[in-house]
């Protein structure tokens, strides 16, 4: 069996994953609390950008970590496309799972429905993340930790999406935004501790990419999209602001007259 590793950098790797994972969270509230306060094609627009906050945030948030996974006794390699495709399901779930909850009259369905949905995507972005790791050796899991991962993803899912109805003021989004972001780190965590490895020690070159060739340089620049996405939204004027700046338009437009 080889020795695994989840923090061969130390403490940087888990709390920098912690980090994107709560700056994703954080971000995906704003814009879902900015979604339920517009209509037509603003409500849409702002559901987008807030399914792509958290799908990125929680992407990141998993393969930060993953830069501090070692095995002992093999190199580890990821397969490029099977990567992009557990970016792409991160997105897809969250998005379907946000948008359920920005259009549907039943809140209670809705958030059901969306948190399970979600969960189950956030899920499979973990394990397809997993399933592109290439190393000398077989990978198995705990079906018990396994099972307790995704359930920790579908309360975690439910939980944000129920704080994005609920939360309006930004330090609760703040405070959300933490637990959300532990909630994440937790889920994945826990699906790392489920993983053994059985090495096979072999001088055969190994396909895919390192982390630090690929998954490295797309971390950063997904990370770079969050900040500044919430440089826009933080600038970006709220609804009540809007309305606030027409009023105060109103008595000049009709003195000017």
């Amino acid at each position: 069996m080889g020795h695994l590793d989840h923090a061969a950098l130390g403490w940087l790797t888990p709390v920098l994953s912690y980090v994107m994972a709560c700056i994703g969270a954080a971000l995906g509230l704003r814009c879902t609390v900015r979604a339920l306060g517009a209509t037509g094609r603003s409500r849409r627009n702002w559901l987008i950008t807030a399914a792509s906050a958290i799908g990125t945030g929680i992407w990141t948030m998993h393969f930060v970590a993953m830069l501090g996974f070692s095995v002992s006794g093999t190199d580890i390699r990821y397969d490029v496309p099977l990567t992009i495709v557990s970016l792409l399901v991160a997105m897809i779930v969250v998005c379907a799972g946000v948008f359920a909850v920005g259009y549907s009259k039943d809140r209670g369905r809705a958030l059901f429905l969306g948190g399970l949905t979600t969960g189950l995507g956030v899920a499979s972005m973990h394990y397809l993340g997993m399933a592109a790791v290439r190393l000398h050796g077989d990978v198995k899991y705990d079906p018990a930790l396994v099972g307790l991962s995704v359930l920790i993803a579908v309360v975690a899912a439910t939980a944000a999406l129920w704080a994005a109805l609920n939360i309006k003021s930004p330090v609760a989004v703040t405070v959300a935004s933490l637990i959300m972001g532990a909630a994440v780190s937790s889920m994945h965590y826990t699906g790392m501790f489920s993983v053994s490895v059985r090495v096979s020690p072999s001088d055969a070159a190994l396909p895919g990419a390192t982390a630090m060739q690929f998954i490295f340089p797309l971390a950063v620049g997904l990370g770079s999209y969050l900040f500044l996405t919430s440089a826009f939204v933080a600038l970006s004027p709220t609804s009540g602001e809007r309305e606030a700046s027409v009023s105060a338009q109103r008595p000049v437009e009709s003195a000017a007259r």
